[in-house]
């Protein structure tokens, strides 16, 4: 009878804490940890990218010092940041974290602008393919960030609502910090490249 009586409590306890909203605030925990893994998963794709660029250019473009510079100092000051799960607790540290991004970002496409006063350089097939590369790799943290600052705010929604708030103070879950979307668009876009295709001159329109 004791037994018995116990797994009902246990079931009744279930009961209650699912509809309260423990399994959603689990599922969406596990959200987070998986976006948060491609969100830096994308970064260090990028971050693997940098040597290897900044060697090509300065194959054509050794006096470039001051930006080839800035790119290499920007990528270092992205790994001197130590990325941990943790990190997303911290507001100032993630803050931190998106500040040194955002600076190679910008450092990345005053390279690139560099680049086009180089026609050697843009016609070399190893310059050109980490071009692509890179393209292609800041459009994939522009998604991979964006679905991690939604999964968030639906994490954080769950956490400050009744009556899940009250199961998050039961298990200790608190709101997430998240990348800031003030200027988003101008962070997330991805560096111009020009693959040396027809180039389109535009005309003023004539005055009638």
């Amino acid at each position: 009878m004791y037994k018995i009586l116990i797994s009902l409590l246990m079931l009744i306890s279930v009961l209650s804490l699912s509809g309260c909203g423990y399994n959603t605030l689990q599922v969406q925990d596990e959200a987070i940890k998986a976006g948060w893994s491609e969100v830096l998963n994308q970064y260090q794709r990028r971050a693997d990218l940098v040597p290897n660029l900044v060697n090509t250019v300065k194959g054509y473009a050794a006096h470039e010092a001051k930006v080839l510079t800035e790119v290499t100092a920007a990528r270092a000051r992205v790994g001197q940041i130590a990325a941990t799960p943790e990190l997303v607790n911290d507001p100032a540290a993630l803050e931190k974290f998106q500040a040194a991004q955002g600076e190679l970002t910008s450092a990345l496409s005053r390279l690139l602008v560099v680049s086009e006063n180089y026609p050697q350089l843009k016609a070399d097939a190893g310059f050109r393919d980490l071009q692509a590369q890179l393209e292609g790799t800041e459009n994939r943290i522009t998604v991979a960030r964006n679905r991690y600052i939604k999964t968030v705010q639906e994490y954080n929604v769950t956490v400050r609502s009744f009556p899940s708030n009250l199961t998050a103070m039961m298990f200790g879950h608190q709101p997430k910090a998240n990348f800031a979307v003030e200027n988003e668009k101008a962070i997330s876009a991805p560096p111009k490249v020009d693959f040396g295709g027809s180039e389109a001159t535009s005309q003023p329109a004539p005055a009638y």
